[in-house]
């Protein structure tokens, strides 16, 4: 019978692909895709969830991350066995088919189901055949969940966006802002705006540096923190006096190769805190490489919120950031 699912559920796989290329009456219709942001629906035995299977599952797709003061899952999981993989369950943004069978499968697949979806299915005669599968699998799922992840924040917060013109005005560039954001600072080069939430807030801030201020990759990591320290303590004061943020001096900022708004960066996760004062939080930084206007186009993303989960506040400005459009002309110096 496993056999049989697991063919039923590749064929109506390979259904819904070919359906969504065909056009006009044949095209099928789909449902909207449901489910909270970073959910990820893990569909497979509840027995095979609590071995080994189940363990390669928790360490891939609900992995630490980065970047954040406190142990966060990658996605939530929500596990629900085969049988009752049916209705609304199937129109889950994320999924995740695993299943023990003598078929041998590592593919993931687009709408599936629903609109906009992204299903992975894993299938293999072994447990170690289906690790070893998931092994494979995993950095290319993850990438693609995240993608449909972000394209679904995007959407949420595009219905009503902020009109202000202070980037543009400032930079020569737009982003897709929702408009409970507000400008709370615009200085020559520098912009900042927040939203309050729960016990906090969070921010956005944008500022340019030339465009040879890294030139040497040996420090990189130390310049990165340089510039922060410096922008923080010109621009981002503390609760009192003589206080203002820094990048948290006990743990170096992560950084990775990026492109956003079409143009190659640097991406920097890391937790800031503020100098002379008991306050933290994560933040995610682009250096942004824009020749065309020689300059370094510094993006960022910070949040205070004590004692409250911040991964998805943290994924919130990483969808705006990516919004980025550097077709405006920036202005001139």
């Amino acid at each position: 019978m496993k056999k049989l699912g697991t063919l039923l559920l590749v064929a109506s796989i390979v259904l819904a692909l070919g359906a969504c290329n065909d056009s006009g009456s044949n095209k099928r219709f789909l449902p909207p895709s449901t489910g909270p942001v970073n959910s990820l629906m893990v569909v497979m035995d509840t027995e095979l969830w609590k071995g080994p299977v189940g363990d390669k599952i928790r360490d891939e797709f609900a992995a630490q991350i980065i970047g954040l003061p406190q142990i966060e899952p990658l996605f939530t999981i929500t596990q629900l066995p085969p049988k009752v993989f049916k209705g609304t369950t199937t129109y889950s943004r994320s999924i995740l088919y695993v299943e023990k069978d003598s078929t041998v499968l590592a593919h993931i697949s687009t709408d599936a189901y629903s609109k906009p979806q992204k299903v992975a299915v894993i299938t293999g005669p072994t447990e170690e055949i289906m690790i070893k599968n998931l092994d494979s699998l995993a950095p290319r799922a993850i990438k693609e969940f995240k993608a449909v992840e972000l394209a679904e924040a995007q959407k949420r917060f595009s219905r009503s966006l902020s009109k202000d013109k202070a980037l543009e005005e400032e930079f020569g560039i737009t982003m897709d802002v929702p408009s409970l954001y507000k400008v709370g600072k615009r200085e020559k080069n520098f912009v900042w705006m927040d939203i309050q939430i729960p016990k906090g807030t969070m921010n956005i801030i944008a500022y340019s540096m030339p465009w040879d201020s890294f030139e040497n990759d040996s420090t990189f990591v130390q310049d990165i923190v340089r510039m922060r320290d410096s922008i923080g303590e010109k621009y981002i004061p503390g609760p009192y006096e003589n206080t203002y943020m820094i990048t948290e001096k006990a743990f170096a900022p992560y950084v990775f190769p990026a492109e956003i708004g079409g143009k190659k960066a640097a991406e920097v996760k890391g937790v800031w805190e503020i100098h002379g004062y008991p306050m933290a939080g994560p933040f995610l930084t682009y250096i942004v490489n824009d020749k065309e206007h020689n300059r370094k186009m510094i993006l960022e993303g910070f949040t205070f919120a004590p004692s409250t989960e911040k991964r998805d506040y943290m994924f919130e400005l990483e969808a705006i950031l990516k919004t980025v459009n550097f077709e405006p002309q920036a202005p001139a110096d």
